[in-house]
Protein backbone atom coordinates (compact mmCIF):
# COMPACT_ATOMS: atom_id res chain seq x y z
CA UNK A 1 0.00 0.00 0.00
CA UNK A 2 1.63 3.05 -1.41
CA UNK A 3 -0.62 5.57 0.60
CA UNK A 4 -2.48 5.14 3.59
CA UNK A 5 -5.94 6.70 3.97
CA UNK A 6 -8.00 7.81 6.82
CA UNK A 7 -11.61 6.14 6.38
CA UNK A 8 -12.15 8.52 10.01
CA UNK A 9 -11.72 11.71 7.66
CA UNK A 10 -14.31 14.53 7.67
CA UNK A 11 -14.39 15.53 4.32
CA UNK A 12 -17.63 17.30 4.54
CA UNK A 13 -17.84 20.65 2.66
CA UNK A 14 -19.83 23.58 3.42
CA UNK A 15 -21.17 26.35 0.62
CA UNK A 16 -21.35 29.65 1.92
CA UNK A 17 -25.15 29.37 1.38
CA UNK A 18 -24.84 26.30 3.87
CA UNK A 19 -25.43 23.75 0.77
CA UNK A 20 -23.30 20.52 2.62
CA UNK A 21 -21.20 18.50 0.33
CA UNK A 22 -18.96 14.91 1.49
CA UNK A 23 -16.25 14.61 -0.77
CA UNK A 24 -15.79 11.37 -1.66
CA UNK A 25 -12.16 10.37 -0.60
CA UNK A 26 -10.99 8.41 -3.37
CA UNK A 27 -11.29 12.11 -4.84
CA UNK A 28 -7.91 12.60 -2.85
CA UNK A 29 -6.51 9.32 -4.61
CA UNK A 30 -6.99 9.59 -8.28
CA UNK A 31 -5.67 13.12 -7.70
CA UNK A 32 -2.76 12.21 -6.08
CA UNK A 33 -2.19 9.62 -8.53
CA UNK A 34 -2.64 12.35 -11.41
CA UNK A 35 -0.22 14.53 -10.15
CA UNK A 36 2.33 11.66 -9.72
CA UNK A 37 1.84 10.24 -13.58
CA UNK A 38 1.67 14.89 -14.54
CA UNK A 39 5.30 14.87 -12.72
CA UNK A 40 6.51 11.88 -14.36
CA UNK A 41 5.70 12.92 -17.67
CA UNK A 42 7.34 16.22 -17.35
CA UNK A 43 9.99 14.60 -16.60
CA UNK A 44 10.61 11.96 -19.24
CA UNK A 45 9.33 14.57 -22.07
CA UNK A 46 11.12 17.98 -21.32
CA UNK A 47 14.77 17.84 -21.90
CA UNK A 48 15.38 20.16 -19.10
CA UNK A 49 15.52 20.13 -15.83
CA UNK A 50 12.51 22.14 -15.50
CA UNK A 51 11.66 21.85 -11.56
CA UNK A 52 15.07 23.56 -11.10
CA UNK A 53 14.39 26.72 -13.20
CA UNK A 54 10.92 27.02 -11.56
CA UNK A 55 12.75 27.32 -8.04
CA UNK A 56 11.41 25.76 -4.87
CA UNK A 57 8.69 28.71 -4.25
CA UNK A 58 7.42 28.60 -7.34
CA UNK A 59 7.37 24.93 -7.49
CA UNK A 60 5.91 24.25 -4.65
CA UNK A 61 3.27 26.60 -6.24
CA UNK A 62 3.27 24.45 -9.09
CA UNK A 63 2.60 20.97 -7.09
CA UNK A 64 -0.42 22.88 -5.45
CA UNK A 65 -1.98 23.99 -8.60
CA UNK A 66 -1.53 20.43 -10.65
CA UNK A 67 -3.46 19.04 -7.50
CA UNK A 68 -6.04 21.48 -7.87
CA UNK A 69 -6.37 20.73 -11.47
CA UNK A 70 -6.75 17.27 -10.55
CA UNK A 71 -9.22 17.51 -7.99
CA UNK A 72 -10.98 19.38 -10.54
CA UNK A 73 -10.89 17.20 -13.34
CA UNK A 74 -11.56 13.78 -11.39
CA UNK A 75 -14.65 15.46 -9.44
CA UNK A 76 -16.99 14.77 -12.31
CA UNK A 77 -17.84 18.79 -12.57
CA UNK A 78 -18.34 19.36 -8.95
CA UNK A 79 -15.41 21.68 -8.60
CA UNK A 80 -14.05 24.49 -11.72
CA UNK A 81 -10.93 26.38 -11.15
CA UNK A 82 -11.49 29.76 -10.35
CA UNK A 83 -12.03 31.73 -13.58
CA UNK A 84 -9.49 34.60 -12.02
CA UNK A 85 -6.05 33.59 -10.85
CA UNK A 86 -5.87 35.56 -8.06
CA UNK A 87 -9.54 34.90 -7.33
CA UNK A 88 -10.58 32.78 -3.77
CA UNK A 89 -10.85 30.18 -3.69
CA UNK A 90 -8.74 28.40 -5.78
CA UNK A 91 -11.84 25.76 -7.28
CA UNK A 92 -15.23 26.83 -6.98
CA UNK A 93 -17.94 24.93 -5.33
CA UNK A 94 -20.52 23.97 -8.61
CA UNK A 95 -22.96 21.76 -7.25
CA UNK A 96 -26.97 22.99 -8.13
CA UNK A 97 -27.04 26.27 -6.49
CA UNK A 98 -23.26 27.33 -7.13
CA UNK A 99 -24.31 26.67 -10.82
CA UNK A 100 -27.08 29.40 -11.00
CA UNK A 101 -24.79 31.70 -8.96
CA UNK A 102 -21.91 30.95 -11.63
CA UNK A 103 -24.18 31.21 -14.57
CA UNK A 104 -25.69 34.63 -13.56
CA UNK A 105 -21.97 36.35 -13.11
CA UNK A 106 -21.16 35.12 -16.40
CA UNK A 107 -23.77 36.49 -18.02
CA UNK A 108 -23.05 39.95 -16.06
CA UNK A 109 -19.54 40.42 -15.55
CA UNK A 110 -16.21 39.40 -17.68
CA UNK A 111 -15.01 36.62 -16.08
CA UNK A 112 -10.97 37.83 -15.82
CA UNK A 113 -13.00 40.68 -13.39
CA UNK A 114 -11.56 39.71 -9.73
CA UNK A 115 -14.34 41.04 -7.77
CA UNK A 116 -17.19 38.38 -8.44
CA UNK A 117 -14.77 35.84 -8.09
CA UNK A 118 -13.14 37.04 -4.20
CA UNK A 119 -14.80 35.26 -2.94
CA UNK A 120 -17.13 33.43 -4.92
CA UNK A 121 -20.33 33.32 -3.15
CA UNK A 122 -20.69 29.26 -2.91
CA UNK A 123 -17.31 28.82 -1.54
CA UNK A 124 -15.11 25.81 -2.93
CA UNK A 125 -11.98 24.56 -1.89
CA UNK A 126 -8.38 26.30 -1.23
CA UNK A 127 -5.38 24.07 -2.14
CA UNK A 128 -1.68 25.28 -0.73
CA UNK A 129 1.27 23.06 -0.93
CA UNK A 130 4.60 23.62 1.35
CA UNK A 131 7.42 21.23 1.19
CA UNK A 132 8.16 21.93 5.03
CA UNK A 133 11.07 23.64 6.73
CA UNK A 134 14.76 22.63 6.89
CA UNK A 135 17.99 23.81 8.60
CA UNK A 136 19.62 26.81 7.58
CA UNK A 137 22.83 26.44 5.98
CA UNK A 138 24.61 27.70 9.11
CA UNK A 139 22.68 25.25 11.17
CA UNK A 140 23.06 22.44 8.93
CA UNK A 141 27.25 23.23 9.82
CA UNK A 142 26.89 23.35 13.05
CA UNK A 143 25.62 19.76 12.19
CA UNK A 144 27.63 18.79 10.19
CA UNK A 145 24.95 17.84 7.72
CA UNK A 146 24.75 18.99 3.93
CA UNK A 147 21.33 21.47 3.44
CA UNK A 148 19.21 19.63 0.88
CA UNK A 149 19.11 21.10 -2.45
CA UNK A 150 16.60 20.85 -5.02
CA UNK A 151 16.14 17.33 -5.59
CA UNK A 152 17.25 16.39 -2.40
CA UNK A 153 15.05 14.11 -0.50
CA UNK A 154 14.14 16.42 2.92
CA UNK A 155 12.38 14.01 5.15
CA UNK A 156 15.45 13.87 7.17
CA UNK A 157 16.12 17.09 8.22
CA UNK A 158 12.76 18.58 7.97
CA UNK A 159 12.34 20.76 10.68
CA UNK A 160 8.57 21.59 10.61
CA UNK A 161 5.53 22.67 8.38
CA UNK A 162 2.62 25.17 7.73
CA UNK A 163 0.71 27.19 4.76
CA UNK A 164 0.50 30.22 3.89
CA UNK A 165 -2.81 32.45 3.06
CA UNK A 166 -3.36 35.89 2.08
CA UNK A 167 -5.61 36.50 4.14
CA UNK A 168 -7.32 34.71 7.40
CA UNK A 169 -10.67 33.55 6.46
CA UNK A 170 -9.04 30.66 4.64
CA UNK A 171 -11.27 27.50 5.43
CA UNK A 172 -11.79 24.41 3.60
CA UNK A 173 -8.35 23.99 2.95
CA UNK A 174 -6.62 21.13 1.35
CA UNK A 175 -3.01 21.35 2.64
CA UNK A 176 -0.46 19.27 0.93
CA UNK A 177 2.87 18.40 2.21
CA UNK A 178 4.89 17.22 -0.20
CA UNK A 179 8.94 16.62 -0.66
CA UNK A 180 11.52 15.09 -3.50
CA UNK A 181 11.98 11.15 -4.36
CA UNK A 182 14.33 10.52 -6.92
CA UNK A 183 14.66 13.67 -8.21
CA UNK A 184 11.11 14.67 -8.98
CA UNK A 185 8.20 15.90 -6.45
CA UNK A 186 5.97 13.99 -4.67
CA UNK A 187 3.48 14.25 -2.45
CA UNK A 188 3.96 12.66 0.76
CA UNK A 189 0.61 13.67 3.13
CA UNK A 190 -2.99 15.46 2.40
CA UNK A 191 -4.66 16.92 5.29
CA UNK A 192 -8.40 18.57 4.77
CA UNK A 193 -9.45 21.77 7.36
CA UNK A 194 -12.65 22.52 7.25
CA UNK A 195 -12.90 24.18 10.80
CA UNK A 196 -10.73 26.59 10.11
CA UNK A 197 -11.19 30.36 12.14
CA UNK A 198 -9.60 33.39 11.90
CA UNK A 199 -7.39 32.25 15.10
CA UNK A 200 -5.88 29.56 12.99
CA UNK A 201 -3.99 32.01 10.73
CA UNK A 202 -1.44 34.40 11.94
CA UNK A 203 -1.14 38.61 11.77
CA UNK A 204 -0.94 39.64 7.96
CA UNK A 205 2.55 39.95 7.53
CA UNK A 206 2.53 43.18 4.82
CA UNK A 207 5.50 43.40 2.49
CA UNK A 208 8.10 45.70 3.30
CA UNK A 209 8.82 49.20 1.27
CA UNK A 210 10.78 48.44 -1.92
CA UNK A 211 10.95 44.55 -0.79
CA UNK A 212 10.30 43.51 -4.26
CA UNK A 213 7.13 41.50 -5.97
CA UNK A 214 6.40 39.95 -2.30
CA UNK A 215 2.93 40.62 -1.32
CA UNK A 216 1.19 40.16 2.26
CA UNK A 217 1.14 36.95 3.90
CA UNK A 218 -0.80 34.96 6.91
CA UNK A 219 1.19 31.63 8.14
CA UNK A 220 -0.79 29.24 9.83
CA UNK A 221 -0.45 28.92 13.34
CA UNK A 222 0.08 25.79 15.42
CA UNK A 223 -3.62 25.34 16.30
CA UNK A 224 -4.14 25.27 12.85
CA UNK A 225 -1.88 22.94 11.79
CA UNK A 226 -3.21 20.62 14.89
CA UNK A 227 -6.50 20.89 13.22
CA UNK A 228 -5.23 19.52 9.83
CA UNK A 229 -3.06 16.63 11.23
CA UNK A 230 -6.52 15.68 13.20
CA UNK A 231 -8.04 15.28 9.67
CA UNK A 232 -5.50 14.06 7.94
CA UNK A 233 -6.77 12.33 4.37
CA UNK A 234 -3.48 10.24 3.19
CA UNK A 235 0.25 9.78 4.47
CA UNK A 236 2.88 7.92 2.51
CA UNK A 237 3.17 4.69 4.01
CA UNK A 238 6.56 5.48 4.91
CA UNK A 239 7.91 5.19 8.49
CA UNK A 240 10.13 8.76 8.06
CA UNK A 241 6.93 10.39 7.20
CA UNK A 242 4.24 8.86 9.69
CA UNK A 243 7.22 9.41 12.61
CA UNK A 244 7.68 13.04 11.56
CA UNK A 245 3.87 14.25 11.35
CA UNK A 246 3.40 12.20 14.62
CA UNK A 247 6.49 13.91 16.30
CA UNK A 248 5.62 17.19 15.27
CA UNK A 249 2.05 17.53 16.32
CA UNK A 250 2.58 15.98 19.50
CA UNK A 251 0.46 12.83 18.61
CA UNK A 252 -0.05 9.11 17.26
CA UNK A 253 -3.55 9.57 14.70
CA UNK A 254 -1.29 8.33 11.98
CA UNK A 255 -0.50 4.31 12.19
CA UNK A 256 1.08 2.03 9.22
CA UNK A 257 -0.85 -0.45 10.80
CA UNK A 258 -4.28 1.80 9.56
Amino acid sequence: MRYLVNESANTCLTSTSGYKSVLDRALFERAVIDVDSVVKKIMDDIPVDIFSILGMRNLSAFVGELFARSIAKEANGLFISNPHQDGYPDLLLIDAHGQTLYNALTQSVKLRDKAPFSPFPNGGLEIKATCGSVPTPAQCARKNIEKPDMGDTRIGVLQGYDWKAHHRETNNLIGILWDFQNRRPEIAAVFFGNHLTEDDWGKIVQPKEGGGRTTSVSIMTRSGIEKMYQNWILVKNDSRYIDFLNRYNHGNLISSKI
